[in-house]
């Protein structure tokens, strides 16, 4: 039985991470070690945890073999919103990097996708009213 899921991003800087998150909303909820530099990090924004895990920690501790020169490593985040344009424009004066520009999708949606600060890659998705 599996419960509690969130998604791990790895960083290079954990702490520089944590601040970005923080920046667009997220709330810190366990760090690991508590005093210090962390190794990890759990944020919370409505019900969602993300974790920031320390490249060098999961090398050392996990024998994970990553490589933060591969943008995306197979996942990325989505955050609902109820205006993509103004959360695209708040990521992006946070320091994100434009992946796609705010566009309408399959008539519903408006999306736009930022990389974060260790060019993981955020999808913004707006429910837009049909008619």
């Amino acid at each position: 039985m599996f419960s509690a899921p969130q998604v791990n991003i790895y960083s290079a800087d954990v702490v520089r991470a944590v601040e970005f998150y923080r920046e667009i909303g997220f709330e810190e909820s366990f760090r690991t070690p508590s005093e210090g530099i962390p190794i990890h990090v759990e944020l919370k924004l409505d019900g969602f945890t993300l974790g920031v895990a320390s490249v060098q920690s999961a090398r050392a501790d996990h024998g994970l073999d990553l490589d933060l020169a591969m943008p995306g490593r197979g996942m990325e985040i989505a955050l609902w919103t109820d205006d993509t344009d103004a959360a695209f424009a708040r990521l992006v004066a946070a320091g994100a990097r434009v992946l796609s520009e705010p566009h309408d999708w399959l008539g519903t949606l408006r999306v736009a996708w930022v990389a974060d600060l260790d060019d993981n890659p955020i999808e913004l998705v707006q429910r837009r009213p049909v008619g």
